[in-house]
């Protein structure tokens, strides 16, 4: 799930915050953002790291997996969908 911030917007936001010395909620304000936000992206930048925001086009290696699943999940349905019509057409004059 993404939201309408990008990670260097998200992280510029968590260095204000530590930087200043000022609360997570009194930046949060001055930016206009959702109370407790900053804190969650923190969290969120210690325990996933690098891939914590991948950013626009960018998937973090377990979305990229599901994506190429259902590429290849969609692929598959088309196989079906054409073997299906051809065996009908072929079972017709039996």
């Amino acid at each position: 799930m993404t939201g309408k911030y990008d990670g260097e917007f998200k992280l510029e936001a968590i260095r204000l915050a530590a930087e200043e010395g000022a609360r997570a909620t009194e930046v949060e304000r001055r930016l206009g953002l959702s109370q407790g936000i900053i804190s969650r992206w923190n969290r969120q930048l210690h325990s996933e790291g690098s891939e914590a925001f991948p950013g626009k086009g960018h998937l973090s290696a377990s979305d990229e997996q599901v994506r190429a699943l259902q590429r290849e999940n969609d692929r598959l349905r088309r196989e079906r969908d054409i073997l299906k019509k051809a065996l009908a057409i072929f079972s017709e004059g039996r």
